[in-house]
């Protein structure tokens, strides 16, 4: 299971960044573009970071931030 959300996550964020390079080029869409890319390779760093989580109760938490 650990290992299918690590792949799962790693692809979600390699299509968002594919997606976002289709966008047209232009300084409206810049900003726009890595924040999507921001949120979505956070999903996956979080998600490790839980993995590494010293108790039970800090894996729930930190969970918790990539839930949100």
């Amino acid at each position: 299971m650990k290992e299918e959300i690590k792949l799962r996550s790693k692809l979600f964020a390699l299509a968002v960044i594919k997606m976002t390079e289709e966008l047209p080029r232009k300084n409206s869409t810049f900003p726009i573009c890595n924040q999507i890319i921001k949120s979505a390779t956070s999903v996956g760093a979080n998600y490790r970071s839980a993995l590494r989580g010293r108790s039970k109760a800090e894996f729930i938490a930190k969970l918790g931030i990539v839930e949100e």
